[in-house]
């Protein structure tokens, strides 16, 4: 893994800090960074940086109108990218951080293109600290597994250098990931569906939502 982008390890004995710095920078010039997550390794850039998700679609090999989902640092940035986070409360509050994507509507003032009909984000709090402190800095972050659109995600960094040295800045190696996808999940004003079940079994979403009583479409 020598070639191309630059790796960075997080461990025990790393400077977190520098590392952190490394990659806000390569992301505030709109670059794509490889970040590990509590899923999956991803493909990521600032949706502050105008055209930096065209990226995205052109090394993912991602059809347009394939929508790339978000990740944030907390439920307050959330809701500077969608409206009504509340009706996805009750189960937020339990799986959040970690592998649940809700899908609400695109708050007016993100302006980021991320494909799709544009009128709603798919927008997620990852369980891992790094990532977290990355948005903290830079702000929501445009993600796509680390694959060709299509094929297995990456689940280690040596992958995903393999498959994208060329094409990235920085590769940050924080082990193996678990390999589970999110569970990823719509709302409306009085009820929900799930669209992909992951890591979050829709059966503990159901249970989460029945004791907040709330109902279940599709």
């Amino acid at each position: 893994m020598s070639a191309g982008a630059s790796v960075l390890t997080l461990d025990a004995g790393s400077d977190g800090s520098t590392r952190l710095d490394t990659v806000a920078q390569a992301l505030a010039a709109g670059e794509v960074v490889v970040v590990p997550t509590d899923t999956v390794y991803g493909l990521a850039v600032a949706t502050a940086v105008p055209g930096a998700t065209r990226r995205l679609f052109e090394i993912k090999v991602r059809p347009e109108k394939v929508a790339l989902p978000v990740l944030v640092a907390d439920e307050d940035q959330a809701s500077a990218v969608v409206d009504h986070v509340e009706r996805a409360a009750p189960v937020t509050a339990r799986f959040w951080p970690g592998p649940l994507t809700v899908v609400l509507p695109r708050h007016q003032s993100f302006r980021a293109d991320l494909g799709g009909d544009g009128a709603t984000v798919a927008v997620r709090v990852p369980d891992h600290d790094f990532v977290r402190d990355l948005c903290r800095r830079v702000g929501p972050l445009a993600t796509t597994s680390a694959n060709l659109h299509g094929s297995e995600p990456c689940l280690s960094a040596r992958e995903a250098m393999e498959r994208f040295r060329e094409a990235v800045a920085v590769v940050v190696d924080g082990g193996a990931c678990e390999g589970l996808p999110s569970t990823v999940a719509s709302f409306s004003d009085s009820s929900w569906t799930v669209l992909r079940e992951g890591s979050v079994r829709a059966e503990d979403l159901a249970a989460t939502f029945a004791r907040a009583g709330r109902t279940r479409s599709g």
